[in-house]
């Protein structure tokens, strides 16, 4: 179990950091437990029953609103008047840019924990943020931005390998699609098009339970489609904690295990990679970031060459993860922000194979040998892992039941990537499954 490191009389009064999100992903959660961990008082918003409501340590857990998101995080700022806000989705960040236009008096806290106002657009456009990294020396795909289903498929030919549409303001892989033909391109472009209707908002308000449903229809007419240029490979990624642009400490992997070739990662290989590191300086410099974000790769399956396809402008489910060489990233960013030494590792991963939890335990886990690997379970939590072991909340509720029930959804087979490294998974690490510890269906 984590222990929070008592104050000392020498050391400035505890900070405060509001963690916010509009989903139900774990990650949120990890990151919450290793801010308390190193002495901050941690605040949460957040949707009803989302896993940060099973977090020990973190007190208050003020609600976000369905009908009123903006009016949610802006009282949720006010009450915590926290030192640090941090976003754990793509929509918060987005509508903490907004909330900046429109109220000076959270200005300086929203810069101070974002970084500065006038690279927001760039943040939230795919589009800007691939011609920012090529101008900057990073290597991107060919990425063009769409208007229409004619375009789409017109455009279609510029990439003879194949194409993947992307719909800008979405992340978990939704609003991304591979197509392969023409027919395919157009299809997409326009599946995507529809995903911004009032009708599209409405089922995900009333079966998704999302809170930014009605807000992200609002903003529909800033909505862009690109469509990219499809590399065949691994996906990799690194986070980054940074401040005022530059890069504190970072992790990157490669995915073993993903939910669906364009979802999240189940299972992944820590990799050393120069290339990314200098990737991300650059981005940070760029926009002078603070705070954390992500950018994501594919590693060509011929050439090796890795490619950047994308920005996550927010934390991702790599900031909580400790290694003995530099710690963990939440850590990294505590220790500038606070201006004090932060709190030493509590469970060191030793292992290069780090499988999440409850994703890998969910996605075809057995394709792996998983018990070499180390297991991200949040041991001492245990309100937590049993929220996390159950269906997200949304899923529960008689409305997300009726429609699956009628729509009969398939889901995707888990993508499963052979790792490039020549490391080999170290065994005998000291978090692997004990003999007789159970597996849940």
């Amino acid at each position: 179990m984590d222990v929070v490191p008592a104050v000392t009389a020498d050391l400035p009064a505890s900070p405060t950091v509001l963690v916010a999100t509009g989903n139900w992903w774990a990650l949120a959660s990890r990151v919450a437990i290793a801010f308390a961990r190193n002495g901050w008082k941690t605040v949460a918003v957040c949707p009803p029953h989302s896993p940060l409501c099973y977090v020990k340590r973190v007190c208050p857990v003020l609600p976000l609103s369905t009908l009123a998101p903006r009016r949610s995080l802006i009282e949720a700022i006010r009450t915590a008047r926290p030192d640090l806000i941090v976003p754990c989705d793509d929509s918060t960040v987005f509508l903490l840019h907004e909330i900046h236009a429109e109220h000076p008096d959270l200005r300086q806290i929203i810069e101070h924990s974002l970084g500065p106002p006038d690279t927001f657009a760039m943040v939230e456009s795919r589009d800007q943020l691939q011609r920012i990294a090529a101008d900057s020396g990073i290597r991107v795909p060919r990425s063009i931005a769409l208007d229409s289903s004619t375009l789409a498929a017109e455009r279609f030919a510029d990439f003879p390998r194949g194409a993947v549409v992307k719909l800008d303001g979405t992340n978990g892989g939704e609003g991304v699609t591979v197509v392969r033909s023409q027919a395919e391109a157009a299809a997409a472009f326009r599946r995507a098009r529809s995903a911004t209707s009032a009708a599209i908002a409405a089922k995900r308000a009333l079966v998704n339970r999302d809170p930014y449903a009605f807000w992200t229809w609002r903003r529909r007419k800033h909505t862009r489609i690109t469509m990219q240029e499809f590399i065949s490979g691994t996906p990799a990624n690194i986070m980054v904690a940074c401040w005022q642009g530059e890069v504190l400490a970072a992790v990157s992997v490669e995915a073993l295990s993903c939910q669906g070739p364009t979802g999240a990662a189940n299972i992944v290989r820590r990799i050393e990679r120069p290339e990314f590191r200098e990737a991300a300086a650059a981005v940070a410099a760029r926009l002078k970031l603070s705070g954390f974000f992500g950018l994501d790769f594919m590693i060509d399956r011929e050439s090796d060459l890795a490619y950047m396809i994308e920005m996550n402008p927010r934390c991702t489910q790599l900031g909580h993860l400790q290694f003995p060489d530099q710690g963990d990233l939440v850590s990294a960013l505590c220790e500038r922000a606070a201006g004090r030494p932060s709190a030493p590792a509590t469970q060191p991963i030793r292992e290069s194979v780090v499988a999440f939890f409850p994703q890998a335990w969910r996605w075809k886990w057995e394709a792996h040998d998983w018990k070499s690997a180390f297991h991200d379970i949040p041991w001492g939590e245990d309100a937590l892992i049993n929220n996390l072991l159950c269906e997200p909340w949304p899923d529960q509720q008689w409305p997300a039941r009726l429609y699956h029930r009628l729509r009969a959804p398939q889901r995707p087979e888990a993508a499963l990537f052979q790792s490039r490294s020549r490391n080999p998974i170290r065994p005998g690490g000291n978090h692997r499954l004990e003999p007789g510890e159970s597996i849940p269906p």
